[in-house]
């Protein structure tokens, strides 16, 4: 696909990644590496709903494959404002299969940004990968 041939983001897209990014940074200053997932993504959900996101967690997305729908397909982290998937991890080690992963994720939900962010990392921006597909 040519450069010329890719579709901007939206501005709601855009917007929502910025809030996200923020909450990120926000969220990783006060509490720092070393926790568990489950308390970064509480904590993240939070701050983006207080800046008035609408916020799913743990959300079950079913499949459809050879024209059959599996409702237990799929189990994203975070879908904030319906726009954009995060995926959040909390790990010293980073898998190249979170990639994957995401992107299988914004192609199966017809999304087209989301953000691996991974808060175990002394600097938060090196745990912030933004997916466009």
């Amino acid at each position: 696909m040519l450069k010329e041939d890719f579709k901007p983001l939206t501005a709601a897209e855009e917007k929502t990644g910025k809030l996200i990014v923020n909450a990120a940074y926000v969220v990783h200053k006060a509490l720092g590496p070393g926790l568990l997932e489950k308390v970064y993504e509480v904590c993240f959900c939070h701050v983006l709903a207080k800046d008035g996101c609408d916020i799913k967690r743990q959300l079950d997305i079913p499949i459809v494959f050879d024209e059959i729908v599996f409702s237990e397909g799929l189990r994203l982290d975070v879908l904030v404002n319906d726009l954009v998937i995060c995926e959040l991890k909390a790990l010293e080690t980073v898998n190249p299969v979170w990639q994957a992963q995401i992107l299988s994720h914004l192609k199966l939900t017809g999304k087209r940004l989301g953000y691996l962010i991974n808060f175990n990392v002394p600097l938060i921006k090196d745990g912030i990968k933004r997916f466009i597909i």
